[in-house]
């Protein structure tokens, strides 16, 4: 079985770099581990929308051309921490030993992140520092370009004027000229600080917070409840959730932050707020698996009182894993093509997508699947430019 991607990459040969912040996590590690057994063919891409005849000819950079580097605040290799997470049945018996060489080399392009406690550094010394191990990354590796993507766990929702950490990383990306994808819910580029600087920087990006498992299914079924003219009363979900997310979640304000794109969904695609919230509660003998529960009542004909209820169960780091290879080949592509600003055809990965575009997950597709043509034809526009600033949300159910 081919590893690679279908069709030849343009820039055949060539690396590419993907710089992931919480480059440590479990996300990250399984992000690397996953790249090497795939190109190895180890293992199928299964996940892997990029790797389906859609993208047949898009010019994508091939799977074994990635190289991987990052910044994080913890000091545990990603060989070790492959092994935790094979022996939580997150990666394969026998993978970590597998693709050891590969871990232990992206692992040895991890820099360290922060700001830490006691960090005297202010915006502009971290932004530099975090600047130059992407620049310095990219040179010694030969990377022909470089994609930066925030896998770090949650941060609080941004207040003042100040830059949180998620922003830091992602300005560094900027003066480094990178791509940026946030794959989480933190503010990354969405500071008001920042807005000016991307449109000016001439960079793709795309964000924000990975659509990998409840929302998922929330954006398949709002559009069905919209469609049919069922009147959703009240959706109410639960979370249950441990590993690094469990305990990063367990803070009320990071789990605001999170929630929100959840909740947006329902808003976006129902055309209307229906009652309910959704809960997250850190359960730390879950490790890295989660269930999600909803609850959705909903008015039929005649006003005759139903329910529906739903159960996800399932990997976060196995789901997200394939989706942030995605975004890394897509973006990476449209950075080669001379596309810049915000990528709303991307919205397809996302809770709170960049730029314009639709929430339902059949018309997101879509989109995908107009932007693999316009790669193929060598770029052109890209649904969402705008003018190549941080976008919000209309409550119509389309992107500005």
């Amino acid at each position: 079985m081919s590893a690679s991607r279908p069709g030849s990459p343009s820039d055949s040969g060539s690396r590419v770099g993907v710089w992931l912040i919480g480059a440590r996590g479990s996300v990250a590690t399984t992000v690397v581990a996953g790249c090497a057994a795939v190109s190895a063919g180890l293992h199928p891409p299964t996940g892997m929308v990029t790797e389906t005849p859609v993208f047949a000819g898009s010019g994508l950079p091939a799977l074994s051309s990635l190289v991987f580097g990052g910044h994080d605040t913890l000091d545990c290799p990603l060989p070790k921490r492959a092994e935790a997470l094979a022996a939580g049945g997150v990666l394969p018996p026998g993978l970590p030993a597998a693709v050891r060489a590969e871990l232990a080399a992206a692992d040895r392009e991890i820099r360290p992140g922060g700001p830490l406690p006691g960090d005297t550094r202010g915006e502009e010394e971290l932004i530099a520092a975090f600047a130059a191990d992407i620049r310095d990354f990219a040179r010694r590796l030969g990377a022909a370009r470089t994609v930066v993507v925030n896998v770090a766990s949650t941060e609080p929702t941004a207040t003042g004027r100040a830059l949180p950490p998620s922003s830091l990383y992602a300005a560094a990306a900027l003066r480094a000229g990178c791509p940026y994808v946030n794959f989480t819910p933190s503010t990354g580029l969405d500071h008001p600080a920042l807005a000016p600087l991307a449109a000016a920087s001439g960079l793709p990006y795309a964000g924000r917070d990975g659509k990998t498992g409840q929302t998922l299914l929330r954006s398949v079924l709002g559009p069905m409840f919209a469609q049919r003219a069922l009147a959703v009363r009240a959706w109410s979900g639960t979370n249950l959730l441990g590993g690094g997310d469990g305990a990063a979640l367990a803070d009320p304000a990071a789990a605001a932050a999170k929630n929100a794109g959840k909740e947006r969904v329902l808003a976006d695609t129902l055309g209307t707020t229906p009652q309910g919230e959704v809960h997250i509660d850190d359960v730390p003998a879950l490790g890295d698996w989660k269930t999600a529960w909803d609850h959705i009542a909903f008015d039929g004909f005649l006003g005759a009182r139903m329910i529906l209820q739903t159960i996800w169960q399932g990997c976060d780091s196995a789901l997200a894993a394939p989706l942030v290879l995605d975004l890394a080949r897509l973006t990476a592509r449209a950075h080669e093509a001379g596309l810049s600003g915000p990528l709303g055809d991307l919205g397809f990965y996302f809770k709170d997508p960049a730029g314009d575009g639709p929430a339902g997950l059949a018309e997101q597709y879509e989109a995908l699947r107009g932007f693999a043509g316009r790669l193929r034809d060598g770029g052109g526009a890209a649904s969402g430019r705008g003018d190549g600033g941080p976008a919000g949300t209309d409550r119509g159910g389309e992107r500005r």
